[in-house]
């Protein structure tokens, strides 16, 4: 539902969330928790993310670019819009795709890119995050190691210019994009590609999609968390 000021115009992130086809999605999971379930928790990860991103407060709306049509069946059930992925040219082209879909419905929106392995997320926490993402032209926030990116903002009238991919967060500050250094977001920041990842977001605390799906990872996953 969008939020509107009181001069009628609406207000808000738009959140532009990219998730490969569930066969293809986090392969580096496969060796910790196994190939075929392996797309279940791919699921569960964007379920709890868009989840929990629709029930922040500054976000107005979130639209998943994805072909995948199970996943688009249960996003849309959450509230989310999908995008299929036109260019089909990797995430970048994906996500660049997704904020320009969304400003040809709602020129000016403020777009931010969303991971769609955060199942930890808190939408307090990413309240924060955006809050902070506001105060300048683009900004992200690295992931948990400091390397990659979970999450990068454009506000209005300024480009996304994604450069998600490996080590993101060094090339996001060299396009300019303000580095949030925020330290109580740890739910925002923790990415999931790998069993020690999940491990980690397990002991956060992860959403109810994911922790459906917990309880039938090996044990040595659910160790520190479930």
């Amino acid at each position: 539902m969008a939020r509107m000021r009181r001069d009628g115009a609406d207000v808000g992130w738009s959140l532009v969330v990219p998730l490969k086809p569930l066969v293809r999605a986090k392969s580096r999971l496969s060796r910790a928790a196994g190939e075929e379930f392996r797309p279940r928790l791919a699921l569960a990860f964007a379920l709890d993310t868009v989840a929990a991103a629709l029930a922040c407060a500054n976000v107005r709306d979130v639209a998943v670019v994805t072909d995948d049509q199970l996943a688009t069946e249960r996003l849309v059930a959450l509230g989310a819009s999908v995008v299929p992925d036109t260019p089909g040219a990797g995430l970048n082209a994906a996500l660049a795709h997704g904020a320009d879909v969304i400003r040809s419905r709602r020129p000016g929106a403020p777009v931010a890119a969303l991971n769609a392995d955060l199942p930890a997320l808190r939408p307090a926490e990413l309240e924060l995050v955006l809050h902070s993402a506001s105060l300048f032209p683009r900004a992200f926030l690295a992931d948990a190691a400091d390397i990659g990116t979970t999450l990068l903002t454009a506000t209005s009238g300024v480009e996304l210019e994604p450069a998600f991919g490996g080590a993101s967060r060094a090339r996001h500050l060299a396009s300019g994009a303000r580095e949030i250094v925020a330290a109580d977001v740890p739910s925002v920041r923790r990415d999931v590609d790998t069993g020690e990842d999940l491990r980690a977001a397990l002991a956060l605390g992860v959403g109810p999609h994911t922790a459906l799906q917990a309880p039938r990872l090996p044990s040595q996953v659910r160790a520190s968390g479930a």
